[in-house]
């Protein structure tokens, strides 16, 4: 049976991993002011620029049901099935969208939700490439999916708490209070797909990675070692740097991929934003 990955921009594979894979990637928009995007059109430096002109932050908005209808009629041409892999549906309206789309193709068209976002959501991506390479059904690759993903870290520690509070995600006083103590908040997504902060770190960001990854060891003791994502919303280089070999201290993983997020991820995280995402066992 040949079977079809495919999944929303929000992703973040690098366009290498998508290429190797042959992964189909329906993109999400992106709208500043009155000009809409696809994801990827534009750059996380076009955003920053954005916010910091007009005050205000971009807009992100799914697909529709139509869209998701062609998308798939395009990437069955030649496959017996095909999973799509949604962002969390308690981020966006995609899930809810593709879903009802794959209603018109008599059970060919798998979706999942993944209840997570950017490369947490990517990981199992490339792990419905991997099982599909070893020949398994859709059926269980499905299966296999949402058993993992509960066992998917996604997390991040953002440098600045202005896109949060420009989204509604923080108020006022948090972001006056985080800009004077010099506080992080660890965001994570929990098993429903929601984003929640169980953790704050106090000090300059790379002391924060430090403690984060440091955090991150203690608590996924045993974790899958094929690949882990550090993904970074335009981060500095030498945080980046430092990320690297952190990970390469603590963890023991076959691949350590560096990617950076993309517009509607960056659109509601800001620059500087950094995690270490993978899945544990």
């Amino acid at each position: 049976m040949k079977i079809k990955i495919t999944s929303d921009s929000t992703c973040d594979l690098s366009r290498e991993q998508i290429e190797k894979y042959d992964i189909g990637i329906f993109s999400l928009s992106v709208i500043l002011g009155e000009n809409s995007y696809k994801d990827g059109e534009i750059s996380p430096q076009d955003i920053f620029e954005f916010v910091k002109n007009s005050g205000a932050l971009p807009k992100t908005a799914a697909g529709s049901i139509s869209e998701y209808v062609e998308f798939f009629t395009d990437n069955l041409q030649g496959f017996d099935a095909l999973i799509h892999i949604d962002i969390s549906a308690q981020a966006s309206s995609s899930y809810s969208a593709a879903s009802k789309a794959a209603e018109d193709f008599g059970g060919k068209v798998f979706v999942v939700d993944s209840k997570a976002l950017s490369t947490g959501q990517g990981l199992l991506v490339l792990k419905a490439c991997d099982l599909a390479a070893e020949g398994q059904s859709a059926e269980d690759i499905v299966k296999t999916l949402n058993e993992l993903r509960p066992k998917v870290n996604t997390s991040f520690v953002p440098d600045s708490l202005t896109y949060l509070h420009k989204g509604g995600r923080c108020s006022l006083a948090a972001l006056i209070g985080a800009r004077v103590l010099k506080l992080h908040p660890l965001i994570s997504e929990n098993e429903d797909g929601q984003l929640v902060a169980p953790k704050k770190y106090m000090g300059g960001m790379s002391r924060c990675i430090r403690s984060y990854i440091e955090d991150l060891k203690v608590k996924y003791p045993h974790y899958d070692k094929t690949r882990c994502f550090i993904t970074h919303s335009s981060a500095d280089k030498e945080l980046v740097d430092l990320a690297k070999e952190l990970v390469d201290q603590n963890f023991d993983f076959d691949e350590v991929c560096e990617t950076v997020a993309g517009s509607i991820v960056t659109s509601h995280c800001g620059r500087n934003t950094l995690g270490v995402l993978f899945i544990s066992e």
